[in-house]
């Protein structure tokens, strides 16, 4: 990567992604091997008047370790240090920056039900302070390229070429041209257009149909809003980015009312290991049976990760033509390949994808249907013929999708 590139991608995660505001903190999560674009960001963060930035680093290895390593006692302790750490976050609401350059194997091998208690306990913990800050502060996660993911996707090449073809469809997938401001605003606008007409449409559920055998439906609030792109924040006003890139419009659906079979048509990297070809069953809303040619054991610990992991907390619209399916690359990476198909989500469910959410309490939202959970697991079933039909309140039939793409 040239400096000049890199330096523009760092400008785009700040300004576009994070929109970090004057006087204020910001935290940055990036692993070892992202130093360098690290240091750019941290750079911008500061020309744009932040007032202290403080980075966390991450260490695949060095997780794979603890895991092997230490128990899931000592891994799962909460100290007081940690405690007042998520009250100074909650304090101070700093903006959150994630660089993602992970191993989509990373944490093969590791025994995965030490994981899956690991995250058990610790969300059990961190989630009352997580749920108090939610739509509170800005956040963006952004992909960089590293060795280990570049080989996963290119592996046929040297792993210098790998690492330049992994950043050259970064760059191109998240827009990152000459003047990536102009492009996100273009791009956010042609977002605006769907969101207005989904809302308008007034919709009871969705039926999903696809000759890999799918064939699910799922029912929406009716107080649902569909959002994409940019979020706002109600109290200050300042817009961000969450996903760069993005190119889905979604909504949270009710939890608990969810009928039929879904097929993946992706793999799905979850606690650094894949899963691949799988299948979800649906029975009054939850997740009853579960099929996968590798990795089944991870999908039947991540439903069972807590009482609302088996349900659906986000359904998500993507067309099949969409910039980043057409590059052709299966990125191995949910923050890309989610954003190359139609895509569900197991776990927690999105407050503001309520309308006027700001005037209910979390437990209130909850009643309303959206799901609660400890987790949020994207996964993909866009494929070529795909067909979603909508069906309103009143009694029509909408098509949404036909043939993999926008019937609209």
């Amino acid at each position: 990567m040239k400096k000049v590139d890199l330096k523009r991608y760092a400008y785009l995660i700040t300004k576009v992604g994070a929109n970090v505001q004057k006087g204020q903190e910001v935290t940055v999560h990036a692993n070892l091997d992202q130093e360098e674009l690290a240091n750019y960001v941290v750079e911008y963060c500061y020309k744009l008047g932040a007032k202290l930035v403080t980075v966390e680093w991450i260490s695949d290895k060095l997780t794979k370790t603890q895991y092997k390593k230490a128990s899931v006692k000592a891994l799962s302790e909460f100290p007081t240090w940690k405690e007042e750490k998520q009250k100074h976050i909650n304090a101070t609401l700093p903006a959150v920056i994630f660089i993602e350059s992970s191993d989509p194997n990373a944490l093969k091998g590791v025994n995965q039900k030490k994981v899956s208690e690991v995250h058990r306990n610790m969300i059990a913990k961190v989630k009352p302070y997580r749920d108090a800050r939610e739509n509170k502060y800005q956040w963006t996660i952004a992909g960089a390229a590293s060795k280990a993911w570049a080989k996963k996707v290119f592996p046929g090449v040297s792993t210098s070429k790998a690492v330049s073809m992994l950043w050259d469809a970064i760059m191109k997938t998240s827009r990152c041209t000459d003047d990536p401001i102009k492009a996100w605003e273009d791009h956010e606008k042609d977002l605006e257009k769907r969101t207005s007409y989904l809302n308008s449409l007034n919709l009871d559920y969705l039926h999903y149909e696809s000759k890999n055998g799918t064939n699910f439906k799922v029912w929406l609030n009716d107080k649902a809003l569909w959002l994409a792109g940019g979020e706002t924040i109600r109290e200050t006003g300042v817009s961000f980015n969450p996903n760069i890139p993005t190119e889905e419009c979604f909504t949270s659906p009710i939890a608990g009312k969810a009928e039929g079979i879904v097929y993946s048509s992706k793999p799905l990297s979850y606690n650094g290991e894949l899963i691949e070809n799988f299948s979800i069953r649906f029975e009054g809303g939850k997740a009853v049976e579960v099929k996968a040619e590798k990795g089944q054991h991870l999908l039947e610990e991540m439903i069972h990760m807590d009482e609302g992991a088996c349900k659906l907390g986000e359904v998500a619209l993507v067309p099949f033509d969409s910039p980043i399916n057409n590059t052709g690359i299966l990125f191995f990476n949910t923050l890309y390949d989610e954003n190359a198909a139609c895509h569900l989500a197991l776990g927690i469910g999105f407050n503001n994808c309520i309308k006027d959410f700001e005037k209910y309490s979390n437990e209130e939202i909850k009643k309303m249907g959206v799901n609660d959970s400890g987790i949020h697991v994207d996964f993909m079933i866009g494929s070529k013929d795909l067909n979603i039909t909508g069906y309103t309140r009143d009694g029509k039939q909408v098509p949404i999708f036909r043939n993999g793409n926008w019937a609209f």
